[in-house]
């Protein structure tokens, strides 16, 4: 991956959690955090990692999100100052829930 994509994926990353944490109204209690991005090399599309705590209802917050993405299109296109704004597709993060898992599955072991 070349350092303006990484760069750009940084820049995404930041700018769309100030977003959401300003704009998007969630439930109370509610931590929503955008875990990485992964942006194509055209700049085309950008799939945004995110997870929830707690985890209870994953795709109601999901939905949220997907809801507003419009909105967050624009306003991610606004702050980025880009002449393509890639297409942003929200995807749910398995890898945080894999690694607790791996740590429960751990902990299990040292107790015995």
């Amino acid at each position: 991956m070349s350092r303006r994509i990484e760069r750009i994926n940084r820049l995404i990353q930041r700018e769309l959690g100030k977003i959401i944490q300003k704009e998007i109204d969630f439930p109370e209690h509610i931590l929503v955090t955008i875990t990485r991005v992964e942006t194509s090399p055209d700049l085309m599309q950008a799939k945004i990692f995110v997870s929830f705590i707690p985890e209870t209802k994953d795709s109601y917050y999901l939905s949220i999100l997907n809801k507003n993405l419009p909105f967050l299109q624009r306003k991610v296109g606004e702050s980025l100052h880009i002449k393509v704004t890639p297409k942003i597709k929200f995807i749910e993060e398995q890898k945080t829930k894999e690694a607790a898992k791996i740590e429960e599955l751990l902990e299990e072991i040292k107790r015995r």
